[in-house]
């Protein structure tokens, strides 16, 4: 049985992954997809739920890792709540990394679930325009500057400054799709071209609506485990190789430079504690709200030059394959989607992809994956680096 104190820092990998139901899920609460998809990824795994000495949670309740654990019947001794948007599972899955090869833990649950579409549909809810009007916030919101509005002025800059074009952002969104069509468990799958999402309903100037990502109900786990229950397991694991964090502003006046995002340090870090670098990569997996977030995110990971993403996101032939799953852009978005990132990239990595299987130029799996989440509107991000090795 493993020990919570050592000597040296303990290798720490992926040993379950799941989804919980997904896309249209009219019926289930958001704390029973929490339970189905944490029962799924332990049963991946191979272990008992004994093994589990900490969760990771953030999103639903007023103590959202305590209500969390009550109802999946845990009584974790290490806890993660964590909230930075769309970037808190790979923080928290950096966080959580640390404490198992620190020995503060064992095995940590990372675990999500949303029922966001769901909810407006029975009108629980309505469509949030903003994050809310406290704070430094307050300075924004009177003048009607939405979520949505923050990031079209980012992609204005970006088109400004370096001359990237609609149709190079559309291409993003064409991608996504094209990769979700091979996907059972996406939302979206009926093929579009550039010139539909050119022609789509105008959302904020100069995103349409395909621009943007869809709004899907579901959720998924993560377990990470201390090297030595690696024997034990059903499959074999995907290392956690590296990890990166980084948080830059909440007010858009406070953000240096709207053509570079947060992923400019949290990737650097991450590739450099893995001791890798963005040419090394097989598979990017990659927080894409609006398309804007997958060129800048992808030139601030070093996968291209700064400027160079328009360029990029259209070539066929690049090396490493971006959003396999098709991303929020079409397969599914139930809100802070970052975890999704991380099954995929497992899912990659272990050849258990159910739609698009990346291969490298030898028909060999992958041997490298990044998984990069974006909060709020670049306002943060964190970066993991994934091996099979």
């Amino acid at each position: 049985m493993p020990t919570t104190s050592t000597d040296r820092r303990r290798r720490v990998a992926v040993v379950g992954i799941s989804l919980s139901d997904v896309g249209r899920v009219d019926e289930a609460t958001p704390y029973a997809l929490h339970a189905q998809a944490a029962r799924r990824a332990l049963a991946d795994s191979g272990l008992d739920r004994s093994v589990i000495d900490g969760l990771a949670s953030a999103g639903l309740g007023t103590l959202a890792p305590v209500e969390v654990a009550e109802y999946l019947g845990l009584r974790p001794r290490w806890v993660d709540s964590t909230s930075v948007g769309g970037a808190t599972w790979e923080v928290m899955a950096a966080h959580a990394a640390d404490a198992i090869a620190a020995g503060h833990a064992n095995a940590v649950l990372l675990v999500y679930g949303s029922t966001a579409r769901a909810d407006i549909r029975a009108r629980r809810r309505t469509g949030n325009l903003s994050f809310g009007a406290r704070g430094p916030l307050q300075f924004e919101v009177p003048y009607g500057h939405s979520l949505i509005a923050k990031y079209a002025m980012a992609a204005r800059r970006h088109m400004h400054e370096y001359g990237t074009t609609l149709e190079q952002l559309a291409e993003v969104a064409v991608q996504a799709r094209a990769n979700a069509a091979l996907n059972p468990e996406a939302m979206f799958r009926d093929p579009i071209t550039v010139d539909d999402v050119l022609d789509g309903p105008m959302i904020a100037d100069p995103f349409t609506k395909l621009h943007c990502c869809i709004r899907s109900d579901g959720g998924c786990a993560v377990l990470l485990a201390a090297e030595e229950y690696v024997p034990d397991t059903a499959k074999a694991p995907v290392w956690v190789l590296g990890t990166g964090e980084h948080v830059s502003h909440t007010t858009m006046s406070e953000w240096a430079d709207f053509t570079v995002s947060p992923a400019a340090v949290s990737g650097r870090l991450a590739f450099e504690r893995a001791g890798v670098s963005p040419a090394d990569v097989d598979v990017a997996e990659i927080y894409d709200a609006f398309t804007y977030m997958t060129l800048v995110t992808l030139e601030d990971l070093g996968f291209c030059a700064k400027g160079e993403g328009g360029a990029y996101v259209a070539e066929k032939d690049r090396r490493v394959s971006v959003n396999t799953d098709g991303g929020g852009l079409s397969a599914c978005h139930p809100g802070m989607r970052g975890l999704f990132l991380l099954v995929e990239a497992v899912r990659q990595l272990r050849g258990e992809a159910p739609g698009l299987q990346v291969r490298r130029p030898d028909g060999s799996l992958p041997e490298l994956a990044v998984a990069s989440g974006t909060g709020g509107w670049f306002c943060s991000s964190g970066t993991v680096v994934l091996g099979r090795g």
